[in-house]
Order: C-alpha cells, then structure tokens, then sequence
C-alpha cells in the first residue's frame, strides 16, 4: 500500500478528508468491471479510467495519473492497458500491476476467442456474412480516422510533416517493413533532435494536471511508494524472470515444434510485434498485416479486415485482434491436425496473446522507476516523436489499403461495390462530422450490411 500522504492543497483547502485504502479484493472486483466495460479504443478507455480512478474514486491524483499517463505513452504496447498495470503497480505492487493489466485483457480475449469459433464456423451463413459485409466498409473510415486523429495530435511542423510524408510512400510504394520504417524514423529523430530541438520536443498531448477533485489516496504529495523506487537488485530481478517467462515457452516449442512450426513462428513474430507497437494498435497493424497476411499467410486480407471489425467491437485493448490472428491461423492451418483444430486455434490465439503483452508488463514493472527519470530529456522523448509521425503515414497507408479491398471486392479488375462504397462514405460522415463513437458507427454498419444482405 501506498504510505500516507502528507496533506495536499486541495485537502488542507477544504478539509475533505483523502479516502480509506483499498483493499486488493477491491481492486480486483475494479479491475475486472473495468475489462468488460472498456469499450471506445484507448482514448475512450483512458477516459473512463481518469472518470473512476480520479474523479469518483480518488485513488489517485489528476497530476499523477497524468504523470503515469505521459509514461505509458511513450512505451510501445497499448497505452490504456499499461496505464491500468501502472497504477495497478502503484498501489499493490507487482502483483497488483499484473491482476489490474490482466484482468484488462482476458475478458476480451475469451470473448474473440468465442467470436472467432463463430465466424470460422458460421462465416458463410447468410446473417453473418451481412453484418460483416457492412462492418468492414465501416473499418476503412475507422481507420481512416485514426491516422487524422493521430496526425492531428502529432503532426505539429514541417519535419513531422515530412517524416510522415516519407513513410506513407515508402510503404505503400517500396512496400518496405514496419521495423525498417520504425528504425530510420528513430534514427530521423535522434538527428532532428539535434538540428531543430524545438520541433521534435515531445508535446504528449495531454493537458497538464491543472484539475482538483479532492485529496486521493495517492496524491501529488503522496511519497513514491518504496517498491516503485529504482534499485539495481530489483531491475535485474524483473528483467531475469521476464526473460525467463519468454525464454522457457518459445525455447519449449522451438525444440518440440521445431522453429518453422506455425507456433513457434508466430510466438516470434509477435514478440518483435510487441516492440514496434509505437502509437498504440494502429501502428502495429500494418506490421502484422505484412506478416500474418503476406509472409505467412495464415489468414487472408478479408479475414484480417473481419478480425479488426471484431477487435473495434468489443471491450479491451484494439490490439488483442492479434487473439482473432491467432485463432484463425491456428484453426485454418490445423497445426494439431483436423480433429482438434478448435483446441490449436485457442492453443494459437492464447499463445500469440501472450507474446504481445509480456513485454508490456515488463516495461512496467522494471522500466517505470527508470523511465520516469528520463522522461523530459529530449535524448530519449525526439526518437519516439518521429516514429509516431512515421506511424501516421503507415495507418493512411493501411487505410487505403482497406479502402481498396472495400471498393474493389474482387479486385482492381473487378467491379466497384457501389453499396460498400455508400456504407463507407456514411460511416466516415457518422465520425467526422456527427461525431459519433466507433460502437455506434459499428453497430449502424453491421445493420445496413445484414439487411442488404438478407434483401439481396
């Protein structure tokens, strides 16, 4: 448990009293609703975090969820689930951070693992080939979306400009890899860093923490508990058994499997996918489009459209549409044999799960302390501004590409599918100008598709 806080302005203002402790069943029942309910991607989900841990609950202040915030931004992995781990971390220790990120995961992985055994069973069944029919219109404008809302955030003078520039050709036209992108945007910031400090200044996004709404529990004056202080010993501790708990699964299938098996292969790739996920799931999308899709073929570009429509439309983090990657590759390619390829398709989509979010916990519970200390320093923040930058260029690209394949069903050669096309310009009207969330464009776009398809 945190120690207890010296009284901050806001208490010593109104003399409101800061709130009891939490107990860990607390948390745990607060963690649990909070990964059934995540819904909206992760600004909507870091939205309904701040509205219960800041403002109805107080189990921490404005100013340090935004701290934890500006953190987790700066981590590959998904933002909203690491912020969950974080303050998890903060006030029940290691344990504390696992159960809080956990519990942000496993609802939605058990519930695409079930849409997933649905849709690879019932895919050609007239009412569920319609609502994806109009779901995946509705995806290219989500997408579509993402790289304005980020660009927007992101994309502040001409060299960002550039940079993003630069990588939407490059991958569209050289077809070129996400990490060799990553890498040259890195490389990119750390020279502009130099030249024009100014420009590659992390601006995070985020307003500071002017906001007040009574002492917390963990408040601005609370000291850093003393598991969250930085100590040689305990990195090195984190960093052995993090390593331990990827080594062991991926040397076990390497020697049983062999290294070319379905398994093994995608345990590493979504190991280097966990690393490269800068500016949350959209920008590792086009990664795992390049693997999955085109290297490996374990599921078609439709498919993989479907899993992102399923992935927008149920709780937790986006990039658990790897769980639906898994699935469906494990099932397709029956890497148990025909009998039991339900049971590879979970084996798949728990595994691949699981390689997407170790590193997340890692970089919680062993880089916070140290990551905090450097987290002004314009060293480390000018490389990962010019690979968010670079990300905007990518996820246009890939919003194009999802435009295409929505346009031209059957192909450039093919005819235009007029109807699609009329569902996605609507959806893109629904978020840009009416403002809709993704749920309801989601939902609206799933009924259009399964009447046309049922009038058909």
């Amino acid at each position: 448990m945190p120690q207890q806080p010296l009284p901050s302005d806001a208490e010593r203002t109104s003399g409101e009293a800061a709130p009891p402790e939490v107990s860990r069943r607390q948390a745990f029942l607060f963690w649990l609703k909070l990964g059934c309910v995540s819904f909206g991607g992760p600004a909507g989900q870091i939205a309904l975090m701040h509205q219960e841990l800041v403002e109805r609950r107080r189990w921490i202040s404005e100013k340090r969820f935004l701290h934890a915030l500006n953190y987790c931004m700066l981590l590959p992995g998904p933002e909203a689930q690491q912020l969950a781990t974080y303050i998890g971390w903060l006030m029940h220790r290691s344990w504390g951070g696992i159960v809080a990120g956990a519990l942000f995961v496993l609802p939605s992985f058990f519930l695409l693992v079930a849409l997933s055994w649905v849709y690879v069973t019932f895919g050609d069944v007239v009412w569920v080939a319609g609502l994806f029919y109009g779901i995946k219109p509705a995806v290219a404008a989500i997408v579509l979306q993402a790289a304005h809302r980020m660009g927007a955030r992101t994309l502040k003078n001409r060299w960002l400009w550039g940079i993003a520039a630069v990588s939407f050709v490059v991958m569209s036209g050289l077809q070129l890899p996400f990490p060799l992108i990553v890498g040259a945007a890195a490389l990119a910031g750390l020279v502009g860093g130099r030249i024009a400090p100014a420009a590659f200044a992390l601006g995070g996004g985020h307003r500071a923490g002017q906001a007040s709404y009574g002492p917390a529990l963990i408040d601005d004056r609370t000291p850093t508990p003393e598991h969250a202080r930085f100590r040689w010993p305990r990195l090195a501790r984190v960093m052995a058994f993090g390593a331990l708990l990827w080594a062991a699964p991926m040397g076990l299938l390497a020697v049983y499997c062999g290294w070319d098996h379905t398994l093994t292969q995608m345990a590493w790739f979504f190991t280097k996918a966990a690393l490269l996920t800068f500016g949350g799931a959209y920008a590792v999308l086009p990664y795992v489009f390049q693997g999955a899709v085109r290297h490996y073929g374990w599921l078609s570009p439709a498919q993989m459209m479907d899993g992102l429509a399923l992935g927008e439309s149920t709780p937790g983090p986006l990039i658990m549409v790897v769980a639906f990657v898994g699935f469906v590759g494990g099932y397709v390619t029956a890497v148990f044999g025909p009998d039991q390829m339900f049971l590879a398709g979970v084996a798949a989509a728990a595994l691949v799960t699981w390689f997407t979010f170790l590193p997340s916990f890692l970089f919680i519970l062993a880089g916070g302390p140290v990551v905090e200390s450097t987290h002004n320093q314009l060293q480390f923040t000018a490389p990962l501004t010019a690979i968010t930058a670079a990300v905007v260029g990518v996820i246009l690209n890939l919003a194009l590409f999802f435009g295409q394949h929505v346009l031209w069903p059957l192909g450039p050669d093919g005819p235009m599918d007029l109807m699609a096309i009329a569902i996605a310009l609507s959806a893109a009207v629904a978020l840009f100008v009416w403002k809709r969330s993704v749920i309801q464009v989601i939902a609206g776009a799933a009924l259009t598709g399964l009447v046309v398809r049922l009038l058909a």
